[in-house]
This record gives structure tokens, sequence and C-alpha cells, in this order.
């Protein structure tokens, strides 16, 4: 899926139930956020951020003197997430990860959790990560399950050109201006780190 009109209809269709199954994910958030390596008082934004299950986590790395600002194309997503008093954690961006509002190099960390598999274009969306990002500043891929797990979910089977699979990952990210770090496609979760460079 990687339209965006098709995007926006799956995701607006499931903002009303989507901490009801999901929310339980929030402390492998945090865990992930905590292995960033976003400095205090650093600028953080989670592109993709959904009901913004992040924030609470970004905001503690950064600090008071941080910024957080949440991303993403749902305006329901970006509702549920106010109803939820994630705002008073970051700012919430309606805008496309393929065309961030933010100025070149003003970003220390990219947080990205399942976003890849939405985009119509991962290159693009990678390269304009790039762009936001201040050289030595990180960007971190991250799923709360498992590739395999997500595959099933998605009652697909897991092959060498998956979009997050390490050698092909390692590629893109290279050509689109990052440098693979750690890459940990454990049993209970997906964690892929890059620097920019």
């Amino acid at each position: 899926m990687s339209n965006l009109a098709e995007v926006r209809a799956f995701f607006a269709e499931k903002a009303a139930t989507w901490e009801t199954k999901y929310g339980h994910d929030m402390p492998r958030y945090a865990a992930a956020v905590a292995e960033t390596g976003v400095p205090p008082g650093g600028v953080a934004i989670d592109v993709g951020c959904g009901t913004a299950r992040a924030l609470p986590a970004l905001r503690e790395a950064v600090g008071p003197s941080g910024r957080v600002i949440g991303i993403d194309v749902t305006a329901e997503m970006l509702a549920m997430a106010r109803s939820l008093g994630r705002e008073r954690y970051g700012a919430l961006v309606f805008a496309d990860a393929h065309h961030l509002p933010l100025p070149t190099a003003s970003v220390d960390l990219v947080f990205a959790a399942g976003l890849l598999g939405h985009v119509s274009d991962v290159d693009a969306v990678l390269t304009e990560a790039a762009r936001v990002t201040r050289p030595g500043g990180k960007l971190v891929l991250f799923h709360p399950i498992s590739r395999a797990a997500l595959a099933a979910r998605k009652g697909r089977t897991l092959g060498p050109d998956d979009v997050l699979a390490e050698d092909p990952l390692r590629e893109r990210l290279a050509r689109t201006g990052w440098g693979l770090d750690r890459y940990d496609d454990a049993d209970d979760r997906f964690y892929a780190r890059a620097l920019r460079r």
C-alpha cells in the first residue's frame, strides 16, 4: 500500500481503535527511543507518528529544552493523538514524509515506526529525512514486532527484496545519505539505526 489516498483511507478507518489494539506497545517504543542516543536539548521528529505513541519517550529523551514533532498524513490519527493528550509532549503536524515542513539540517533524530511499508517512494522519503537531519544525526526505523511477525500479520512471506531486509536496506540508506550502524531484527521487535553522513 503506497498510494497516499489509500494510506489515508486505511489509517483513517483504523484510527478510532488503534490504541485499543496497539497501545500496549508503548513500553517497546520507550525502550527503542532510549537506545537512539538523541541528545538532551535536541530536536526529535516522529515521521508517520500515528497516535503519537513515541512522543512521551521522545520528550523524556530530549528534555524540557528539546523539541519534539510528530508528523503524519492521516488527520484522524492526529486527532486521536490529540484526544489522548499527546500534544503536550510535542507538536503534531499534518504532513507527508516525502515533503517534511522542516529546514535543512535542523533535526537530531528521525524516528520512524512502521513507516517505509506505507510510502510511495522509499528512497525519496529517506533522502528527505537526510535533508532535514544534521550531519551525525540519526535515523531509527522501528517496529514493535519482528519483520517475520509483521509479514505474517499482513499475510505475506518475507523475501530478500523486502524493504527492511538488511542488505537492501544498507544499500538504500547508503545511496540516500545514511550509514547503517545497527540492525536488529529480533523476535520481539525490529530496530535499525543509521547515521547521517
